[in-house]
């Protein structure tokens, strides 16, 4: 079997270590296409070796752009490695423009597509993120889904019969670099000169939150009125963006920072006092790590943080205020993201796909 996965940003990443792991020990072909829609290096090649994965057999190096210039560039280029490819699989990850690019280029060709983190739904159609996963998944040929509520959705949608629940493949990683990181103290802790259990670790990136320069600059005053210091790893796009809108990202609590590679990044997480984000990845790091999370939306893909007490939502400052200083949840030993196989799940379920011809349409 060979199966031909399309990656382009930092959660991608994460998801595709496990993936290839799970491959390369079944035996399987596997080719990796970088799409280069994350090209700083922190943010995508470094990845790579961090996490274990091999150097990606294609780089397109498509960068920056509006979403229909990035995702049209993509599409004029992924036609021709998937012909030189043809492989069995199409593998596409999350909610991105490399992965409606990969899924509509692969259908177009009848190369089949399999969308890992499958169901996964919002309800907000001003999201980017959301168009692209509903489109992938109305797509794709087989679905792989990594909770009891991706299926809901799935299913209410009429694509049950494309269905396979197979977990979620972040705790595969996540959980593996959270044993080898244990212990070990953080370097961004040793570098800032900070206390264990003594910041807060911050991400924002969506447009919601970064496109309006009064919008930005609300969250930035929220931020840097904390009671802790507050970490903010920014994207190279939100520094420029901040930056045009004369926001400034260092103030008061707040500390700008670059983007740390993965097991930095969990490791910081875990010596956090809490995660302030707006990054879907880093709400489910967070409650598998056990951290407090305040998420700067109006709503969540992963309802089951919210609903186990380990997530809460704020938009305002005042609300961002009484998430971060609240008190801590109670333990729970809920483990609604899988027990950290799913990976090996994926390439059974694939092979499995594969022998028995397509998956038929509900």
């Amino acid at each position: 079997m060979k199966i031909l996965s399309v990656v382009g940003a930092r959660p991608q990443f994460v998801k595709l270590a496990p993936i290839h792991r799970a491959a390369v020990a079944a035996g399987v072909e596997h080719v990796i296409v970088h799409t280069g829609q994350h090209y700083d290096p922190m943010l995508s090649d470094v990845f790579f070796d961090d996490l274990g994965i091999a150097a990606p057999d294609v780089h397109l190096g498509v960068g920056s752009g509006s979403h229909g210039v990035q995702t049209g560039a993509m599409l004029g280029a992924l036609d021709a490695v998937f012909d030189e490819h043809r492989p069995d699989w199409v593998l596409v990850y999350g909610d991105t423009n490399s992965t409606v690019a990969a899924a509509l280029s692969a259908v177009k060709m009848h190369i089949p597509v399999a969308h890992l983190e499958a169901g996964l739904r919002s309800f907000n159609r001003r999201m980017p993120e959301e168009h692209n996963r509903v489109l992938t998944d109305h797509a794709a040929d087989l679905l792989l889904a990594p909770t009891e509520v991706a299926v809901g959705h799935l299913t209410d949608e009429g694509l049950a019969a494309r269905t396979e629940l197979v977990g979620d493949v972040m705790t595969d990683v996540l959980l593996e670099v959270r044993d080898r990181v244990a212990g070990a103290p953080s370097a961004l802790v040793a570098e800032l000169g900070l206390d264990e259990g003594g910041y807060y670790l911050a991400t924002i990136h969506r447009a919601e939150n970064t496109d309006d320069p009064a919008r930005l600059a609300e969250i930035a005053a929220a931020l840097g009125s904390l009671d802790k210091p507050v970490i903010l790893l920014a994207h190279p796009r939100v520094v420029a963006r901040a930056a045009a809108q004369g926001v400034a990202l260092t103030q008061g609590a707040l500390i700008a920072h670059a983007p740390l590679a993965y097991p930095e990044l969990i490791a910081a997480a875990l010596s956090s006092a809490g995660v302030v984000t707006d990054s879907g990845g880093l709400q489910k790091e967070a409650f598998l790590l056990r951290v407090p999370c305040t998420t700067i939306r109006t709503e969540t893909e992963w309802v089951e943080t919210v609903q186990l007490g380990w997530n809460v939502l704020a938009g305002t400052a005042e609300e961002i205020a009484a998430g971060v200083s609240r008190g801590r949840p109670d333990d729970t030993d809920a483990a609604p993201y899988g027990d950290g196989r799913a990976a090996e799940r994926v390439i059974a379920v694939l092979d499995a796909a594969r022998a028995n011809g397509p998956v038929a349409a509900p």
